[in-house]
């Protein structure tokens, strides 16, 4: 049955103009990776943990140079808006999670730190994190399909992040992807 979907949905495609297929395929993303979270939310909270977005800081700031980053920079880690990660920030350091401390040549600006209690939990969430992505993301991927998942996306967040709307030459030779989030943490 899935095999007929798939033709079925191949068809479609194919009679889609590119501009069509194109968004079709944004309005895909945009449903998949809410779904997505959404699941993975309701795993970590039925474990009894905090939200997505705590590990998504938390592993920001553990995995950075000197496990700190200043607010701007952690802001280029993570998935939430610049405002709500300011929130964030404050309830993960009155629970402990994270210091903040005095950027030396810029009065105005500090360091998010991540605490020794702040690596124990984000070490507690990852099990729970890494099942539910493996469950609800990875077990329907092949492996071929999630290098080229992952070229495509990364592609897609460097023009984004660069500024640039260029799309790549044809001729250009695909940049090997760094490795994943899941594979480092």
């Amino acid at each position: 049955m899935q095999h007929w979907r798939r033709v079925a949905a191949a068809e479609r495609m194919s009679t889609q103009r590119p501009a069509e297929t194109k968004a079709h395929a944004w309005a895909v993303l945009l449903r998949a990776h809410a779904r997505l979270v959404e699941r993975i939310e309701a795993e970590l909270a039925a474990a009894a943990l905090p939200p997505l977005g705590w590990y998504d800081v938390l592993w920001a700031l553990e995995s950075a140079a000197g496990h700190q980053l200043r607010m701007h920079e952690l802001a280029e880690h993570v998935v939430l808006s610049r405002s709500n990660l300011t929130r964030l920030a404050d309830r993960l350091q009155e629970a402990g999670l994270i210091e903040r401390a005095a950027v030396a040549e810029d009065r105005r600006g500090a360091y998010c730190i991540i605490t020794a209690a702040g690596r124990a939990l984000r070490k507690r969430m990852w099990p729970t994190y890494q099942a539910a992505v493996e469950r609800y993301f990875g077990a329907h991927l092949s492996d071929r399909e999630a290098v080229q998942l992952g070229e495509v996306l990364g592609r897609i967040a460097h023009a984004v992040r660069a500024g640039t709307n260029e799309p790549p030459r044809q001729d250009a030779t695909p940049q090997r992807p760094h490795k994943s989030a899941a594979a480092r943490r």
